[in-house]
């Protein structure tokens, strides 16, 4: 149980940091568009934060996953 949250802490505060990072690099960005919904669409981005939130939200959602498959293992 130690192991996984240690784990689960681990992944958060790597993600964190990559989120940090993507903060600073996007200050400069000038290309910006909008994603489209089903149903709206969002303000204008920059693209270099839409793909790197959904690198971001891959890594968690992975992480998360891992540490489900895992527990069922044991």
């Amino acid at each position: 149980m130690l192991f996984q949250f240690r784990k689960l802490v681990y992944t958060l505060i790597l993600n964190f940091a990559f989120f940090l990072i993507l903060m600073t690099a996007i200050q400069n960005s000038s290309n910006k568009t909008k994603v489209n919904f089903l149903v709206s669409e969002t303000i204008s981005l920059p693209i270099s934060f839409i793909v790197g939130i959904s690198f971001i939200g891959g890594s968690i959602a992975g992480s998360f996953l891992k540490i489900k498959s895992s527990k069922k293992d044991d």
